[in-house]
């Protein structure tokens, strides 16, 4: 079983991520391929991202600049695949998102693992911009971000009833899709992790130019 880690990107506090979150939870809690687990960055006071190498210690083990922050790394580490949920601010990602990713330094937590997007938006849109440059984010991370994210317009009213369900079949279709895409990338890339890595490619530069 892949262990799952659903991070809701957004602090608001009139945020429509927990809609959305309360039915990807839903969804993805109901399959037997996954271990979910909820991470909400309103539970994770990250402070802003000042790491650099001088605070992290023992490259093998790092302390970093703060606890929460070798929390938050050790945390990520934990997962096989990651499900994002985030809304669309300015054409991009919210900054406590950004600022989240970041942190994982050092530690390439993300390498080398899928990541899947739920992107919203009061517009129609549906935050399709937001998962656009989430994506370029995470390939910089070495994660592997899958192409069946997706993104739901007008969100308030894509969910009706309670608890909630999306107002379109289509909806549900798009996430089955997307968790099915997760599973199998997820089983995937945790066996070729377990063949054997190639060290960050960021690390073999910096060797290289070291040597040269």
């Amino acid at each position: 079983m892949h262990r799952l880690q659903v991070i809701i990107g957004s602090t608001r506090p009139t945020r429509a991520a927990d809609l959305v979150a309360r039915w990807v939870m839903d969804r993805a809690g109901q399959r037997d391929d996954f271990a979910v687990e909820l991470l909400d960055l309103r539970d994770w006071p990250l402070p802003m991202f000042a790491e650099h190498y001088g605070t992290i210690g023992d490259f093998a083990d790092p302390t970093y600049s703060d606890p929460v922050v070798r929390r938050w790394n050790a945390k990520i580490r934990e997962g096989d695949a990651y499900l994002i949920i985030t809304p669309e601010y300015n054409h991009s990602i919210p900054a406590v998102l950004k600022n989240a990713i970041d942190s994982v330094f050092a530690s390439f937590a993300f390498r080398n693992k899928p990541v899947g997007v739920v992107a919203y938006s009061g517009a129609g849109t549906g935050g399709a911009r937001a998962a656009e440059h989430l994506t370029q984010i995470m390939v910089e991370t070495e994660a592997v971000p899958l192409r069946s994210s997706m993104s739901i317009g007008d969100v308030t009213a894509a969910f009706t009833g309670e608890p909630a369900e999306p107002a379109e079949p289509l909806t549900d279709v798009k996430l089955g899709v997307l968790l099915d895409d997760l599973a199998w990338w997820a089983g995937a890339l945790t066996t070729a992790r377990a063949g054997g890595e190639l060290p960050p490619a960021v690390l073999r530069v910096r060797a290289a130019m070291q040597s040269a």
